[in-house]
Protein backbone atom coordinates (compact mmCIF):
# COMPACT_ATOMS: atom_id res chain seq x y z
CA UNK A 1 0.00 0.00 0.00
CA UNK A 2 2.89 2.53 0.93
CA UNK A 3 4.89 1.78 -2.17
CA UNK A 4 1.49 1.89 -4.18
CA UNK A 5 0.80 5.34 -2.43
CA UNK A 6 4.32 6.58 -3.02
CA UNK A 7 3.39 6.38 -6.99
CA UNK A 8 0.23 7.52 -7.12
CA UNK A 9 2.24 11.08 -5.11
CA UNK A 10 5.01 11.20 -7.65
CA UNK A 11 2.19 10.81 -10.36
CA UNK A 12 0.37 13.62 -8.97
CA UNK A 13 3.21 15.94 -8.47
CA UNK A 14 4.63 15.59 -11.70
CA UNK A 15 1.36 15.87 -13.66
CA UNK A 16 1.56 19.46 -12.07
CA UNK A 17 5.21 20.33 -11.92
CA UNK A 18 5.05 24.20 -12.47
CA UNK A 19 2.40 24.54 -9.13
CA UNK A 20 4.71 21.38 -7.22
CA UNK A 21 7.32 23.98 -7.74
CA UNK A 22 5.53 26.86 -6.78
CA UNK A 23 4.32 25.00 -3.74
CA UNK A 24 8.25 24.01 -3.07
CA UNK A 25 9.51 27.47 -3.21
CA UNK A 26 8.87 28.24 0.42
CA UNK A 27 10.58 24.98 1.67
CA UNK A 28 13.14 26.15 -0.99
CA UNK A 29 13.81 29.89 0.41
CA UNK A 30 13.50 28.51 3.90
CA UNK A 31 15.90 25.96 3.74
CA UNK A 32 18.61 27.91 1.76
CA UNK A 33 18.15 30.70 4.39
CA UNK A 34 18.22 28.43 7.53
CA UNK A 35 21.64 26.97 6.18
CA UNK A 36 23.06 29.26 4.63
CA UNK A 37 22.50 32.00 7.63
CA UNK A 38 23.89 29.46 10.01
CA UNK A 39 26.71 28.50 8.00
CA UNK A 40 27.82 32.42 7.92
CA UNK A 41 27.31 32.92 11.56
CA UNK A 42 29.66 29.50 12.44
CA UNK A 43 31.80 31.14 9.95
CA UNK A 44 32.24 34.61 11.04
CA UNK A 45 32.39 32.96 14.99
CA UNK A 46 35.22 30.18 13.81
CA UNK A 47 36.95 33.37 11.84
CA UNK A 48 36.82 35.31 15.27
CA UNK A 49 37.85 32.14 17.64
CA UNK A 50 40.57 31.68 15.65
CA UNK A 51 42.40 35.43 16.05
CA UNK A 52 41.23 35.38 19.40
CA UNK A 53 42.58 31.92 20.10
CA UNK A 54 46.00 33.19 18.14
CA UNK A 55 46.95 35.06 20.87
CA UNK A 56 46.66 32.72 23.41
CA UNK A 57 44.31 31.46 26.03
CA UNK A 58 46.36 32.90 28.59
CA UNK A 59 46.71 36.21 27.86
CA UNK A 60 45.93 39.24 30.73
CA UNK A 61 45.38 42.05 29.48
CA UNK A 62 45.80 45.28 31.94
CA UNK A 63 44.86 49.27 31.59
CA UNK A 64 45.62 51.54 34.04
CA UNK A 65 43.40 54.47 34.13
CA UNK A 66 43.95 56.72 37.58
CA UNK A 67 48.10 55.83 38.16
CA UNK A 68 47.47 57.93 41.72
CA UNK A 69 50.31 60.01 41.01
CA UNK A 70 52.18 56.33 41.16
CA UNK A 71 52.81 55.88 37.56
CA UNK A 72 54.27 52.44 36.68
CA UNK A 73 57.59 52.48 35.21
CA UNK A 74 58.98 50.09 32.67
CA UNK A 75 61.73 48.96 35.61
CA UNK A 76 59.00 47.66 37.56
CA UNK A 77 56.79 45.70 35.68
CA UNK A 78 59.29 42.75 36.84
CA UNK A 79 57.42 42.67 40.02
CA UNK A 80 54.72 41.62 38.25
CA UNK A 81 56.07 38.42 36.97
CA UNK A 82 56.21 35.60 39.50
CA UNK A 83 57.58 31.87 38.95
CA UNK A 84 54.16 30.36 40.16
CA UNK A 85 50.87 32.11 38.16
CA UNK A 86 52.89 35.19 35.68
CA UNK A 87 55.41 34.19 33.42
CA UNK A 88 55.69 37.12 31.62
CA UNK A 89 54.67 40.71 31.07
CA UNK A 90 55.12 43.27 28.22
CA UNK A 91 54.44 46.82 27.62
CA UNK A 92 52.53 48.11 25.06
CA UNK A 93 51.77 51.79 24.00
CA UNK A 94 51.32 52.99 20.35
CA UNK A 95 51.97 56.42 18.43
CA UNK A 96 50.93 57.58 14.46
CA UNK A 97 54.38 58.36 13.33
CA UNK A 98 55.08 58.94 9.06
CA UNK A 99 57.56 55.96 8.23
CA UNK A 100 59.49 57.36 5.18
CA UNK A 101 61.93 55.16 2.91
CA UNK A 102 63.70 57.19 0.30
CA UNK A 103 60.59 58.82 -1.95
CA UNK A 104 57.94 56.16 -0.63
CA UNK A 105 56.10 57.82 2.49
CA UNK A 106 53.27 56.19 4.65
CA UNK A 107 51.50 56.83 7.77
CA UNK A 108 51.58 53.87 10.50
CA UNK A 109 51.39 53.06 13.74
CA UNK A 110 54.47 52.49 16.18
CA UNK A 111 53.88 50.19 19.04
CA UNK A 112 56.14 50.51 21.79
CA UNK A 113 56.97 46.89 23.52
CA UNK A 114 59.68 45.06 24.92
CA UNK A 115 61.29 41.08 24.13
CA UNK A 116 58.61 39.12 25.83
CA UNK A 117 55.62 40.67 23.67
CA UNK A 118 56.79 38.30 20.96
CA UNK A 119 55.60 35.39 22.90
CA UNK A 120 52.92 36.42 24.94
CA UNK A 121 51.20 37.23 21.39
CA UNK A 122 52.63 34.31 19.48
CA UNK A 123 53.81 36.29 16.73
CA UNK A 124 56.07 34.68 13.75
CA UNK A 125 59.07 36.00 12.16
CA UNK A 126 59.22 35.69 8.22
CA UNK A 127 62.76 37.20 8.54
CA UNK A 128 65.75 38.52 10.85
CA UNK A 129 64.84 38.94 14.59
CA UNK A 130 62.76 40.14 17.10
CA UNK A 131 63.55 42.98 19.55
CA UNK A 132 66.02 42.49 22.46
CA UNK A 133 66.61 43.35 25.79
CA UNK A 134 69.83 45.40 25.22
CA UNK A 135 67.27 46.88 22.27
CA UNK A 136 64.99 48.30 25.42
CA UNK A 137 68.06 49.10 27.84
CA UNK A 138 70.56 50.82 25.51
CA UNK A 139 67.50 53.10 23.43
CA UNK A 140 68.41 51.31 20.42
CA UNK A 141 66.83 52.77 16.75
CA UNK A 142 65.59 49.14 15.60
CA UNK A 143 62.22 48.12 14.31
CA UNK A 144 60.05 45.33 13.29
CA UNK A 145 58.25 45.43 10.70
CA UNK A 146 54.71 43.84 9.60
CA UNK A 147 54.84 42.37 6.03
CA UNK A 148 52.27 45.19 4.64
CA UNK A 149 54.53 47.51 6.15
CA UNK A 150 57.97 46.11 4.71
CA UNK A 151 56.01 45.57 1.08
CA UNK A 152 54.87 49.08 1.15
CA UNK A 153 57.91 51.08 2.52
CA UNK A 154 60.74 48.75 1.17
CA UNK A 155 59.04 46.83 -1.71
CA UNK A 156 59.74 43.20 -0.57
CA UNK A 157 60.06 41.54 2.84
CA UNK A 158 63.38 40.49 2.58
CA UNK A 159 64.64 43.75 4.33
CA UNK A 160 66.21 42.85 6.66
CA UNK A 161 69.69 45.42 7.19
CA UNK A 162 67.66 48.29 5.36
CA UNK A 163 66.69 51.42 6.67
CA UNK A 164 63.31 53.81 7.42
CA UNK A 165 62.73 56.68 8.71
CA UNK A 166 60.01 57.52 11.82
CA UNK A 167 59.43 60.76 12.37
CA UNK A 168 62.71 61.80 11.04
CA UNK A 169 64.66 59.15 13.08
CA UNK A 170 66.45 56.59 10.97
CA UNK A 171 65.91 52.91 12.09
CA UNK A 172 67.56 50.07 11.17
CA UNK A 173 65.28 46.93 10.56
CA UNK A 174 66.07 43.94 12.29
CA UNK A 175 62.81 41.66 11.37
CA UNK A 176 60.01 41.35 9.56
CA UNK A 177 56.55 39.17 10.67
CA UNK A 178 55.13 36.64 8.38
CA UNK A 179 51.43 37.50 6.90
CA UNK A 180 48.62 37.11 10.01
CA UNK A 181 46.37 34.38 8.49
CA UNK A 182 43.84 34.29 11.55
CA UNK A 183 42.83 37.93 11.58
CA UNK A 184 39.35 39.44 12.24
CA UNK A 185 39.12 41.12 8.65
CA UNK A 186 41.37 41.68 6.01
CA UNK A 187 41.59 45.12 6.69
CA UNK A 188 44.01 44.16 9.81
CA UNK A 189 46.68 42.27 7.13
CA UNK A 190 47.07 45.63 5.12
CA UNK A 191 48.11 48.26 8.24
CA UNK A 192 51.51 49.42 8.27
CA UNK A 193 53.14 48.39 12.25
CA UNK A 194 56.22 49.27 12.73
CA UNK A 195 57.25 47.83 16.35
CA UNK A 196 60.33 49.37 18.22
CA UNK A 197 61.69 49.32 21.90
CA UNK A 198 59.63 50.75 24.74
CA UNK A 199 62.68 53.33 25.35
CA UNK A 200 62.93 54.21 22.03
CA UNK A 201 59.13 55.01 21.66
CA UNK A 202 59.36 57.34 24.73
CA UNK A 203 61.61 59.47 22.59
CA UNK A 204 59.53 59.24 19.61
CA UNK A 205 56.37 60.31 20.82
CA UNK A 206 55.40 62.65 23.03
CA UNK A 207 52.58 61.67 25.22
CA UNK A 208 54.17 58.42 25.89
CA UNK A 209 56.25 58.07 28.79
CA UNK A 210 54.79 55.52 32.15
CA UNK A 211 53.56 52.08 31.42
CA UNK A 212 49.74 52.46 30.92
CA UNK A 213 48.68 49.27 29.08
CA UNK A 214 50.48 46.18 29.59
CA UNK A 215 50.22 42.28 28.52
CA UNK A 216 50.82 39.54 30.78
CA UNK A 217 50.69 35.72 30.21
CA UNK A 218 49.81 32.88 32.57
CA UNK A 219 52.16 29.95 33.04
CA UNK A 220 49.29 28.24 31.55
CA UNK A 221 45.67 28.23 30.79
CA UNK A 222 44.68 26.03 33.95
CA UNK A 223 46.25 29.25 35.95
CA UNK A 224 44.24 31.51 34.10
CA UNK A 225 42.21 32.72 37.45
CA UNK A 226 45.10 32.44 40.07
CA UNK A 227 47.32 35.04 37.68
CA UNK A 228 44.18 37.18 37.58
CA UNK A 229 43.84 37.01 41.53
CA UNK A 230 47.76 37.80 41.70
CA UNK A 231 47.35 40.32 39.21
CA UNK A 232 44.31 42.17 40.85
CA UNK A 233 45.56 42.11 43.92
CA UNK A 234 49.20 43.61 43.15
CA UNK A 235 47.49 46.36 41.54
CA UNK A 236 44.99 46.86 44.38
CA UNK A 237 48.24 47.00 46.83
CA UNK A 238 49.57 49.51 44.08
CA UNK A 239 46.97 52.07 43.65
CA UNK A 240 45.15 51.94 46.92
CA UNK A 241 42.59 49.55 46.74
CA UNK A 242 40.83 51.46 44.20
CA UNK A 243 38.75 49.01 41.46
CA UNK A 244 38.06 51.80 39.07
CA UNK A 245 42.01 52.55 38.85
CA UNK A 246 42.46 49.84 36.30
CA UNK A 247 40.89 46.94 34.55
CA UNK A 248 41.81 43.41 33.77
CA UNK A 249 40.52 41.56 30.44
CA UNK A 250 41.05 37.95 30.77
CA UNK A 251 41.24 36.43 27.27
CA UNK A 252 39.40 33.23 27.98
CA UNK A 253 36.59 34.86 29.77
CA UNK A 254 36.52 37.34 26.37
CA UNK A 255 36.79 33.78 24.55
CA UNK A 256 33.53 32.67 26.34
CA UNK A 257 31.89 35.11 25.99
CA UNK A 258 32.22 35.19 22.03
CA UNK A 259 30.88 31.92 21.66
CA UNK A 260 28.23 32.35 23.89
CA UNK A 261 27.33 35.55 21.64
CA UNK A 262 27.74 33.71 18.92
CA UNK A 263 26.51 30.68 19.31
CA UNK A 264 23.04 32.88 20.25
CA UNK A 265 23.18 34.72 17.17
CA UNK A 266 22.85 31.36 15.25
CA UNK A 267 19.89 30.43 17.09
CA UNK A 268 18.14 33.42 16.37
CA UNK A 269 19.27 33.35 12.57
CA UNK A 270 18.64 29.88 12.51
CA UNK A 271 14.58 31.30 13.84
CA UNK A 272 14.33 33.68 11.55
CA UNK A 273 15.32 31.32 8.53
CA UNK A 274 12.54 28.63 10.30
CA UNK A 275 9.48 31.34 9.86
CA UNK A 276 10.01 30.93 6.13
CA UNK A 277 9.51 27.22 6.41
CA UNK A 278 6.11 27.93 8.15
CA UNK A 279 5.24 29.97 5.60
CA UNK A 280 6.25 27.29 3.19
CA UNK A 281 4.21 24.45 5.33
CA UNK A 282 0.99 26.99 5.01
CA UNK A 283 1.52 26.84 1.05
CA UNK A 284 1.67 23.28 1.33
CA UNK A 285 -1.74 22.73 3.14
CA UNK A 286 -3.41 25.24 0.64
CA UNK A 287 -2.25 23.51 -2.20
CA UNK A 288 -3.06 19.89 -0.93
CA UNK A 289 -6.69 21.27 0.27
CA UNK A 290 -6.72 22.36 -3.73
CA UNK A 291 -5.62 18.76 -5.34
CA UNK A 292 -8.38 17.23 -2.42
CA UNK A 293 -11.11 18.88 -4.11
CA UNK A 294 -9.66 18.22 -7.59
CA UNK A 295 -9.50 14.74 -6.87
CA UNK A 296 -12.60 14.16 -5.24
CA UNK A 297 -14.43 11.86 -7.76
CA UNK A 298 -10.80 9.97 -7.27
CA UNK A 299 -11.28 9.65 -4.32
CA UNK A 300 -15.08 8.34 -4.58
CA UNK A 301 -13.99 6.03 -7.00
CA UNK A 302 -11.15 4.63 -4.86
CA UNK A 303 -13.44 4.23 -1.90
CA UNK A 304 -15.97 2.82 -4.07
CA UNK A 305 -13.72 -0.20 -4.93
CA UNK A 306 -12.48 -0.97 -1.68
CA UNK A 307 -9.79 2.02 -0.53
CA UNK A 308 -10.12 2.44 3.30
CA UNK A 309 -9.42 5.64 4.93
CA UNK A 310 -6.03 4.75 5.92
CA UNK A 311 -5.21 4.65 2.19
CA UNK A 312 -7.04 7.73 1.35
CA UNK A 313 -5.19 9.54 4.50
CA UNK A 314 -1.31 7.90 3.35
CA UNK A 315 -1.90 8.80 -0.45
CA UNK A 316 -1.80 12.21 0.31
CA UNK A 317 0.07 12.51 3.54
CA UNK A 318 2.70 11.34 1.68
CA UNK A 319 2.34 13.68 -1.50
CA UNK A 320 2.78 16.50 1.26
CA UNK A 321 6.14 14.73 2.53
CA UNK A 322 7.12 14.46 -1.17
CA UNK A 323 6.85 17.72 -1.64
CA UNK A 324 8.44 19.80 1.41
CA UNK A 325 11.40 16.66 1.21
CA UNK A 326 11.90 17.80 -2.55
CA UNK A 327 12.03 21.35 -1.57
CA UNK A 328 14.35 20.78 0.93
CA UNK A 329 17.25 18.83 -1.15
CA UNK A 330 16.48 21.65 -3.54
CA UNK A 331 16.85 24.03 -1.09
CA UNK A 332 20.53 22.51 0.18
CA UNK A 333 21.71 22.15 -3.67
CA UNK A 334 21.01 26.26 -3.18
CA UNK A 335 22.46 27.19 -0.42
CA UNK A 336 25.81 25.30 -1.08
CA UNK A 337 26.14 27.10 -4.56
CA UNK A 338 25.16 30.41 -2.50
CA UNK A 339 27.45 30.04 0.15
CA UNK A 340 30.75 28.98 -2.87
CA UNK A 341 29.80 32.52 -4.33
CA UNK A 342 29.92 33.75 -0.75
CA UNK A 343 33.16 32.23 -0.41
CA UNK A 344 34.73 33.90 -3.74
CA UNK A 345 34.05 37.32 -2.37
CA UNK A 346 34.59 36.90 1.53
CA UNK A 347 38.16 35.12 1.14
CA UNK A 348 38.72 35.56 5.43
CA UNK A 349 36.02 33.09 6.22
CA UNK A 350 35.13 29.39 5.51
CA UNK A 351 31.87 28.84 5.23
CA UNK A 352 30.80 25.06 5.25
CA UNK A 353 27.62 23.00 6.21
CA UNK A 354 27.11 21.47 9.27
CA UNK A 355 25.97 17.89 9.21
CA UNK A 356 24.31 19.11 12.50
CA UNK A 357 22.07 21.44 10.75
CA UNK A 358 21.56 19.69 7.62
CA UNK A 359 19.78 16.86 9.87
CA UNK A 360 17.94 19.63 11.61
CA UNK A 361 16.71 21.21 7.97
CA UNK A 362 15.56 17.80 6.88
CA UNK A 363 13.92 17.09 10.06
CA UNK A 364 11.99 20.22 10.66
CA UNK A 365 11.13 20.01 6.51
CA UNK A 366 9.73 16.38 6.89
CA UNK A 367 7.72 17.61 10.27
CA UNK A 368 6.03 20.43 8.17
CA UNK A 369 5.10 17.91 5.34
CA UNK A 370 3.06 15.75 7.92
CA UNK A 371 2.15 18.73 10.10
CA UNK A 372 0.31 20.77 7.29
CA UNK A 373 -0.62 18.03 5.40
CA UNK A 374 -2.35 15.61 8.31
CA UNK A 375 -5.53 18.10 7.99
CA UNK A 376 -6.07 18.13 3.43
CA UNK A 377 -5.29 14.31 4.31
CA UNK A 378 -8.02 13.62 7.24
CA UNK A 379 -10.50 15.71 4.95
CA UNK A 380 -9.66 13.46 1.74
CA UNK A 381 -10.06 10.66 4.29
CA UNK A 382 -13.47 11.53 5.32
CA UNK A 383 -15.16 12.43 2.24
CA UNK A 384 -18.08 10.15 1.39
CA UNK A 385 -18.10 8.06 -1.60
CA UNK A 386 -21.17 8.80 -2.30
CA UNK A 387 -21.20 12.21 -1.96
CA UNK A 388 -17.50 12.00 -3.79
CA UNK A 389 -19.04 10.34 -6.83
CA UNK A 390 -21.62 12.78 -7.23
CA UNK A 391 -19.27 15.68 -7.22
CA UNK A 392 -18.79 17.06 -10.20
Amino acid sequence: MIVQSIKMAWSSIASNKMRSFLTMLGIIIGVASLIVLVSIANGATGSVTDAISSMGNNLLTVTIQDDKENPLRLSELSDFVDETNISMAAPIAQASVTAKSGYTSEDATAYGTTGPYYDIQGLELAFGRWLKKSDVDNNTYVVVLNAYAATQLIGRTSCVGESIALNGKKYEIVGVLKEEENSLSSESNERLEAYIPYTSLTRLADNVLYVTSFYAASADEKSMDAAENTLTQKMLERFGNDEEAFTIVNQSAVMETMQSVTNTLAWMLGGIAAISLVVGGIGIMNIMLVSVTERTKEIGIRKAIGAGRGSIMAQFLIEALMISLMGCLIGLGLSAVILKIVSFFVTDMSFSISPQVVAVAVGFSAFIGVAFGIYPANKAARKHPIDALRFS
